[in-house]
């Protein structure tokens, strides 16, 4: 690996790679346990000059006509498309992805940097309906200027990307805080892809650091125009509550939990849902936002799937991340491994029947899978965030819908049927921001609406809908001729 790809143990900011003179922050390999690096974390005075160096950058980037920008961004595809084997050993050596996951969010990654290439020449303002003689009526469409970029752990090089691209490509800068797990992935390593792609000094600063020092003084300081936050339910009701208390009040972007169902219906090709099923719950290891966290299954199928479901759960690797075949990898880090095994033997404590299990090892935790877990269950009503399944049985159509339905969370969905067009209408019955007909929930594409609904969080990210985000409206109007002026009743008419 080339040590411009390995020294990324460092704040980044103004485009100077220097020391910070915070916390300590150490990072980790979740699977051997080895300690990568420690570094120093960025303080509040970094923050302050992060955002004054993006806002001075941001003017001039914005100035620059769209294909400027959209070069820009291709460049960056093409330096992550050269560097894809560096940046997939950081996956699986900081958050211990396993291979797939890391090939997998680098294609994703791939193809939001693609998508943002067209997105600069997708900004568009209107001329409106105007009643007052001589006057035209406009509505530009403008960069935020900075957005305040707060990113998570667990698929960070995308859930970064998400925001960064479309962000940058329609005007912005940007200050970004990756979380403590993910300094590279989710950081540091964006900003060693952007300046070799020849972006601007001072876009784009990377912070590393705590979210109560760090984050808050970020998402509090006056330049930054929006905060764009994916993570924890919790988490982000406190940063709303921040925003809501800062001087200046700003726009929010929040992709939060989630308690994900797959609805498998009567007349579902059982083994196309189990196939889904199982990926969509164990792929990096359950810890994903859109995972699978509740399995519903129709009574009339449901000891069927159940039996091919375990069978089929049975022969998934676990274990190393850097092998090829291992699917599932280790945990990120000790407390998000100890809750899982908490919720495991809480769930087994409420008379669940655990059909597969196995002892830790490690941050390992191999593929647990409940049967006919109550909706009550533990396992129902949090999100588990770890490799293990609850398997849930509906009475029919309708209970389903009901159990589907029975959460505070809304993110990712999918159901299962033969019928195409009964799948499609009970998709539109449920309370998610997506729902996959025939599919699994982990999906996401550069030109749809990404968001939730409920407590999963406010906004959607991608496509127009990107831009619609990270772009304000500013109403102008332009009087031709000469105006007449109402000073009595009469002058109205």
């Amino acid at each position: 690996m080339p040590d411009a790809y390995q020294n990324l143990d460092q704040l980044y900011i103004a485009g100077e790679w220097r020391s910070g003179s915070g916390k300590t922050l150490i990072n980790k390999n979740p699977y051997s346990g080895e300690t990568i690096f420690e570094m120093k974390a960025a303080t509040p005075d970094d923050v302050d000059e992060a955002c004054k160096a993006a806002k001075k950058a941001q003017a001039e980037w914005a100035a620059l006509p769209p294909s400027a920008r959209s070069a820009k961004m291709s460049a960056l595809a093409d330096t992550l498309e050269a560097r894809r084997k560096e940046v997939m050993g950081w996956i699986t050596r900081e958050i211990g992805g396993t291979q797939v996951k890391a090939a997998l969010e680098v294609q994703l990654v791939l193809g939001v940097l693609r998508a943002a290439v067209a997105l600069p020449f997708m900004v568009e303002g209107r001329i409106l309906p105007e009643d007052i003689p001589g006057k035209e009526s406009r509505a530009y469409r403008k960069p935020i200027g900075v957005v305040a970029l707060i990113s998570p752990w667990n698929f960070p090089l995308q859930l970064t990307a998400r925001t960064l691209a479309p962000a940058l490509a329609v005007g912005n800068g940007v200050v970004l805080k990756p979380a403590s797990d993910s300094i590279v992935t989710g950081g540091t390593i964006f900003a060693k892809l952007l300046e070799e792609a020849g972006f601007p000094e001072g876009l784009v600063s990377v912070l590393p650091g705590g979210g109560s020092d760090v984050g808050t003084a970020l998402i509090e300081h006056e330049i930054p125009g929006l905060v764009s936050f994916t993570g924890s339910t919790p988490v982000g009701r406190g940063i709303a509550e921040t925003v809501a208390k800062s001087k200046i009040i700003k726009p929010l972007e929040l992709e939060l939990g989630g308690n994900g169902p797959i609805v498998v219906l009567d007349d579902a090709d059982i083994e196309s849902a189990v196939n889904a099923a199982v990926w969509g719950k164990f792929m990096n290891a359950g810890q994903i936002c859109m995972a699978i966290n509740r399995v519903i299954v129709d009574d009339s199928i449901f000891d069927e799937f159940v039996d091919r479901f375990v069978e089929r759960t049975k022969a998934l690797k676990v274990g190393d991340p850097s092998k090829p075949d291992t699917f599932i990898g280790p945990l990120v880090n000790e407390d998000q491994a100890d809750g899982v095994m908490e919720m495991i033997e809480k769930a087994k404590s409420e008379s669940g029947d655990c059909r597969l299990g196995g002892e830790r090892d490690g941050l390992v935790i191999p593929p647990h899978v409940f049967v006919d877990v109550d909706e009550g269950s533990c396992l129902c009503t949090n999100e588990i965030f770890g490799p293990v399944a609850p398997i849930v049985r509906a009475k029919d159509e309708e209970d389903a819908l009901r159990l589907a339905n029975k959460t505070e969370y809304g993110l990712s969905s999918s159901v299962f049927s033969r019928n195409i067009e009964r799948g499609v209408a009970f998709a539109k019955q449920v309370e998610a921001g997506m729902t996959h007909v025939n599919d699994q929930p982990v999906n996401d594409s550069p030109f749809s609406p990404f968001g939730g609904e409920k407590n999963s969080g406010i906004g959607r990210f991608n496509g127009r809908w990107a831009i619609d985000a990270f772009t304000t409206d500013q109403w102008i109007s332009v009087q031709r001729t000469p105006r007449d002026y109402p000073f009595s009743l009469d002058d109205l008419g």
